[in-house]
């Protein structure tokens, strides 16, 4: 995952998969953060996000790299 944003004193520094046409189309940003991973629409940057743990993120990944979502559950 690239493009990441400039991280200031008030948050984390979000990036896009470099499969992400740039657009800010249907796409979500990731950042790290301690003990895991936030996660938000492209589309609405100041909404809400989600916190995965780092276990879980690594697993989802890994699975993606092997096949597809399908194999995280």
């Amino acid at each position: 995952m690239t493009s990441a944003e400039p991280s200031g004193l008030h948050g984390p520094t979000w990036f896009t998969s470099s499969y992400s046409n740039g657009a800010g189309g249907e796409c979500v940003e990731c950042a790290y953060v301690t003990g895991g991973t936030l996660i938000r629409d492209s589309k609405s940057p100041e909404g809400p996000s989600l916190t995965v743990g780092t276990q879980a993120w690594r697993r989802f990944l890994g699975a993606l790299s092997h096949g597809g979502p399908e194999r995280v559950l």
